[in-house]
């Protein structure tokens, strides 16, 4: 894959390039600030994009909202999120761009270089990548929503971890059940969020996006 890296400190940006590389994708471009994320993008479109939250010049959201134009400029371009924050407005607004090719993981848990390298190349091939912790802040707010509270509380961790990206297999390991019982599970919860018959995986991106809007 062809990545481009934005992230302002440039020790940390040269390791995650290291990285990278090691495992086989090429690093295209670098940038230590949101308007050169975005000079990136209109020159040299990357097949996926490792974005910090916080950059200059004020260090508190530049990095999510130039990623959000950057998804402006560049429908559908794959973006993981590499920060020790959680932004909840922008972070909503990124997820609710488009789930498919969509990453966010917090930099303190990300417990080894295969587990970088795997979301990476997840989230370059279209799919989603969720930390926990950014899962749960983000929905922190949220439990408001009729549907979402009708769910039962076994519901809510299947769909927790729905929103991760795990698959029913994933989803069946972690929480010790048959893989027939998560399936139910997901069925229940797509009824109690009111989403339409159709592509499984489609429906799965609704749940989620359902959750977020809460």
């Amino acid at each position: 894959m062809r990545v481009a890296i934005a992230e302002d400190s440039g020790l940390l940006r040269a390791g995650i390039a290291r990285l990278i590389t090691d495992a086989g994708h090429r690093v295209i471009a670098e940038a230590g600030d949101g308007p050169g994320l975005l000079r990136i993008i209109e020159e040299q479109p990357p097949d996926v994009a490792v974005v910090d939250v916080r950059m200059p010049p004020g260090f508190k959201d530049e990095g999510l909202k130039a990623a959000l134009e950057a998804r402006r400029r560049r429908p559908g371009l794959p973006v993981l999120v590499l920060s020790q924050y959680v932004e909840e407005r922008y972070g909503r607004e990124l997820l609710e761009s488009g789930m498919e090719g969509t990453g966010y993981l917090l930099k303190d848990r990300v417990a080894d270089v295969a587990e970088f390298v795997s979301a990476l190349e997840t989230v370059g091939a279209g799919g989603t990548v969720l930390d926990p912790e950014v899962v749960g802040q983000l929905l922190a707010r949220r439990k408001h929503n009729e549907g979402l509270a009708s769910l039962t509380p076994r519901e809510g961790e299947v769909l927790a971890l729905v929103a991760e990206g795990r698959t029913n297999q994933a989803i069946a390991k972690a929480l010790f059940i048959t893989g027939g019982a998560v399936e139910k599970h997901v069925k229940s919860i797509f009824g109690k969020l009111g989403l339409p018959q159709g592509e499984a995986d489609h429906r799965r991106v609704l749940a989620v996006l359902a959750h977020l809007r809460g």
